[in-house]
């Protein structure tokens, strides 16, 4: 009996060699198995292993094809430049004269007898002056971190990194929305941690699929992004919050809550502010101020500031010294609050771009975020869209990417709208909305009518221009 990895290897040559085509159909698994004289459950591993590779999508109700486009977060996850002439992926927002702004504050550090101290090693607690700036800035009206909880690391996905290695062990489960952040399942790869998709509904994380996951098996964390979930902008209300607090309270459960983009949504206090003993908070500068000079930063339980400088240190984590002077320098003058400002209004100009290209078709995004999650009409699928998007010269990334389970396969892509100048962005929009029209065999702009219920995704999804 032939090893379902062999067999993966034969498909995946055929694959490779053009035998078999992007967007091809595979047989049904009992048919490749009755044909190829295999047992049924062996040639479901072997397609799951196809899966697992990028190679192929399964479609529920649809079949298995083999993908048109490799995944987005194979080595770059989202972080690094795709190449494209315009990058819908790559979701880093800079505004006009953010570069002169910030070498203001670099000056300084940049005088001999500061520098030498700026370039030594940097602890998992920073300093109290950057602690304190930290504290600061994260701060909103009903919530203010103590300095002395507040943690350093390179960049937010580190804290992240840290938050969940300090939480579990190799083997263990965390909890996590069903459509998340794609670096989030590449580091849970990397620690051996097993990523757990909970149920969504339009309010954000259902806390009985909390409940229930937790039965199946012990949840050791969960990730959550309660303030403009990325990839679907979604923002709990502060009742579903309330509801979510007593399940994780009641089962004693750690949340490790991501805010990057809370900046965005001025005014809106964190899950930590429910459950303040249970909740590692991560966030960071890189949205906020440039991804090439940042920092990440975790606010944790009190009881467990040791253990998580622990793990800063253990995963080589910590921030630069010289990016954490630079840091403290932004956030304590002002620089910080600037470019917020700034970038609250260009998102906002972003999204009104987004709602006039995108009139009539299932868009699912809020006013003050820099991403939207397009839930494209039939006969569209993720990966053929995505390459036919790429022949463009247009680079987004593929819902499947951002889903948890593997054999969940949305039809949708997430639009990136921070990167590319907005003069870029508004044409990308046009020609992928015509795109979307003659690939679904429609003249012109869906109706609303036309734009039909979304498919694929959470429920829920809204018409832009309604």
């Amino acid at each position: 009996m032939p090893d379902y990895r062999s067999i993966a290897d034969r498909i995946a040559a055929d694959i490779a060699a053009g035998r078999l085509r992007p967007g091809q159909r595979l047989p049904p698994q009992r048919q490749f198995a009755r044909r190829h004289g295999i047992a049924a459950s062996t040639a479901e591993r072997a397609y799951g292993e196809l899966v697992r590779r990028g190679l192929v999508v399964g479609e529920v109700g649809r079949g298995t094809f083999v993908r048109a486009a490799v995944p987005v977060t194979s080595g770059r996850g989202l972080i690094e430049d795709a190449g494209a002439p315009v990058n819908l992926e790559l979701n880093y927002p800079s505004v006009a004269g953010q570069s002169e702004l910030l070498a203001d504050t670099l000056g300084p550090l940049l005088r001999p007898d500061v520098l030498t101290e700026a370039l030594r090693p940097a602890a998992a607690t920073g300093t109290a002056a950057a602690r304190e700036a930290a504290a600061a800035l994260l701060a909103t009206p009903g919530w203010r971190p103590d300095a002395d909880r507040v943690l350093f690391t390179g960049n937010a996905r580190q804290a992240v990194a840290t938050a969940l290695a300090s939480l579990v062990r190799p083997g263990g489960r965390v909890g996590v929305e069903e459509l998340t952040y794609p670096v989030v399942k590449e580091i849970a790869a990397r620690l051996g941690i097993t990523l757990v998709p909970l149920a969504t509904d339009e309010d954000g994380l259902r806390p009985e699929s909390v409940a229930a996951a937790h039965r199946t098996a012990p949840l050791s964390a969960l990730y959550v992004q309660p303030t403009l979930h990325n990839p679907t902008s979604v923002t709990m209300s502060a009742e579903r919050r309330r509801q979510l607090a007593l399940v994780v309270g009641a089962l004693d459960i750690p949340v490790v809550e991501d805010r990057i983009w809370s900046f965005l949504a001025e005014g809106d206090d964190p899950f930590a502010a429910q459950v303040p003993a249970l909740t590692h908070v991560v966030d960071g500068l890189s949205k906020r101020v440039a991804p090439g000079l940042t920092v990440g930063f975790l606010v944790v339980p009190r009881q467990r500031v040791e253990a998580v400088a622990d793990a800063v240190r253990s995963g080589g984590w910590s921030a630069g010294r010289f990016a954490l002077e630079a840091a403290t320098g932004w956030m304590t003058n002002g620089t910080v609050e600037r470019l917020v400002r700034q970038k609250r209004a260009d998102a906002a100009h972003r999204q009104r771009l987004l709602a006039e290209c995108l009139a009539g078709f299932a868009v699912r995004s809020d006013p003050r975020a820099y991403y939207a999650w397009w839930e494209l009409p039939a006969p569209w699928r993720a990966d053929t869209f995505t390459a036919a998007a790429a022949a463009l010269g247009i680079a987004v990334p593929p819902g499947p990417s951002f889903a948890v389970d593997p054999s969940r396969t949305p039809d949708a892509v997430r639009l990136g709208l921070a990167s590319a100048p907005a003069a870029d962005l508004e044409r990308a929009l046009r020609t992928l909305a015509d795109l979307a029209a003659r690939g679904s065999g429609r003249s012109g702009r869906p109706s609303s009518t036309q734009a039909g219920r979304p498919r694929g995704g959470l429920g829920g999804a809204g018409e832009i221009g309604r």
